[in-house]
């Protein structure tokens, strides 16, 4: 439920969606150009996404272990 209130999650949304958009434009129009232009938007949204959270998440888990590394300091002093 907490990725739903996430507004990363729905850039990404909106970034797949128009790539999804534009694919489907690129085949009515049949402009191959444009087809692959909204594939690879959609796939790169889905990385960047992907990437972002992995990053957040493992800054996240990094600062109690650096906390937990500067107690177990001061206590062998």
């Amino acid at each position: 439920m907490e990725k739903l209130t996430s507004r990363k999650f729905w850039i990404c949304v909106a970034a797949f969606l128009g790539s999804i958009a534009t694919s489907i434009a690129g085949i009515c129009t049949d402009n191959q150009t444009v087809i692959i232009i909204g594939t690879v938007c959609g796939i790169l949204s889905a990385a960047i996404y992907a990437f972002c959270e992995a990053w957040v998440d493992t800054k996240a888990t990094d600062k109690p272990l650096e906390y937990l590394k500067e107690i177990n300091d001061t206590e062998g002093e």
